[in-house]
């Protein structure tokens, strides 16, 4: 191992700024994105290149990535890597909607030769334990790298993509490379209730926060730390130039939609809280310009907006709203309900705000119903937030019976956090 890169493995992110300016970058993903404040944010693939990668030197490699694996110039990681003889990159593992990003939620693009360069991509949804391991093993890499944009909610797959590659990885003794990207919604806290082992679903593997306030280096190293039965060689690529305050927008870098419904950042903040309206029969706003911030059902008049209003929710406020869905619930047909328009971030909370919708939806409309197949339950991560709100608790209620093991969870997740 060269000194170049056990310094890159274990400096910390204080350390790592405060030498930024001395580390080489003329090889490095060019760009212009800056951080408020002066401050550029950089991507563990930014200091992966910058140190000439290193890292991976010797090593055939293969990634985990999907359309938002991109240089700050929008240059695919994996067209910049391929083309770069200091790298041997030799496969591709794509994830849900796929490494290119051509499929749908529940989708994948299956096993194919990408035209671009040539390289296998291999398809990893709905694939962990020795299968995906064995995945990992057909393809011949020593190292696999993972480079994805998550949203910071604990039902977005990508997470569990990361969670299931690790152990994978494991098992076939590869070595696993994190590479640390922003949480768009910030790192401040942890929110929402923590999933219950006995619902662990692909949309929830293990006992992390609904809302988990982590970079994917940070759950990693949670992952590795807490929850993996086989040690993996995990190591990892954490940003400069972030903090946990930062919004998105601060980080300088360009967004790519992460999957086909979540087009933008806005579409992320509000995420954690109002994708529990897929687990009801009302529309969740796929199939719409704004998913997840317009909610409605045919039915729902100005009563929801004019409850939730009546709510006095900080950071945001309800827009009685109609649309149409080209696609999902209520497909073609015009439905009511609510927009959200979040006018102060900083004291807006998803979590708290999801389940004030859903309290006051059941209560002004008579037509609510959860899905049938329980999925409030998955996404929630247990049955008590249905239960109570079946059983009239008002929106603290429900949010008091998380308290416990939501405090409980952020004392874990305070030891694997590298960013300030």
């Amino acid at each position: 191992m060269t000194l170049s890169r056990r310094t890159l493995l274990t400096t910390t992110t204080a350390a790592a700024t405060a030498t930024a300016a001395t580390t080489g970058t003329a090889r490095a993903p060019a760009g212009t994105g800056r951080a408020s404040g002066g401050r550029r944010a950089r991507t563990g693939f930014e200091r992966l290149a910058a140190d000439g990668y290193a890292l991976l030197d010797g090593d055939r490699v293969g990634v985990v990535t999907n359309p938002t694996g991109v240089t700050r110039d929008v240059r695919h990681i994996v067209d910049v890597m391929h083309a770069d003889d200091r790298v041997d990159l030799t496969a591709v593992f794509g994830p849900e909607h796929g490494f290119r990003g051509t499929a749908q939620a529940g989708g994948s693009e299956g096993r194919y030769d990408d035209p671009a360069t040539g390289l296998p991509v291999y398809d990893t949804y709905l694939k962990s334990g020795q299968p995906l391991a064995d995945v990992f093993t057909a393809s011949g890499v020593d190292t696999v790298v993972f480079d994805i944009q998550d949203v910071g909610a604990r039902f977005y797959t990508y997470i569990w993509t990361l969670y299931d590659c690790m152990e994978a990885a494991a098992l076939a003794g590869k070595r696993f490379v994190v590479l640390d990207r922003p949480n768009p919604v910030t790192g401040r806290a942890a929110l929402g209730p923590v999933l219950h082992p006995e619902f662990a679903t692909f949309v929830g593997r293990r006992p992390i926060a609904q809302a988990h306030g982590m970079t994917v280096v940070e759950l990693a190293r949670l992952f590795d730390g807490e929850f993996l039965t086989t040690p993996v060689a995990l190591e990892t690529v954490p940003m400069t130039g972030w903090r946990r305050s930062d919004f998105y927008d601060a980080s300088g870098l360009p967004w790519v939609p992460p999957s086909p419904n979540m087009p933008t950042p806005q579409t992320a903040l509000v995420y954690s809280g109002t994708c529990l309206f897929e687990g009801t029969n009302l529309s969740e706003g796929r199939g719409t310009t704004r998913p997840f911030e317009l909610l409605g059902a045919e039915g729902i008049d100005g009563a929801w907006a004019a409850a939730a209003n009546g709510l006095g929710l900080p950071g945001v406020r309800f827009r009685e709203a109609y649309f149409a869905p080209v696609f999902s619930k209520f497909q073609g047909r015009t439905v009511g309900g609510v927009q959200l328009h979040v006018h102060d971030r900083a004291a807006f909370d998803p979590v708290r705000t999801g389940i004030a919708l859903l309290v006051t939806a059941k209560r002004t409309w008579d037509g609510f119903a959860w899905r049938s197949d329980q999925w409030i339950d998955k996404l929630t991560g247990s049955a008590r937030v249905r239960t109570m709100i079946d059983a009239g608790a008002d929106t603290d209620e429900v949010v008091a019976g998380w308290r416990a093991e939501l405090e409980a969870f952020r004392r874990v997740r305070e030891r694997y956090l590298v960013h300030h």
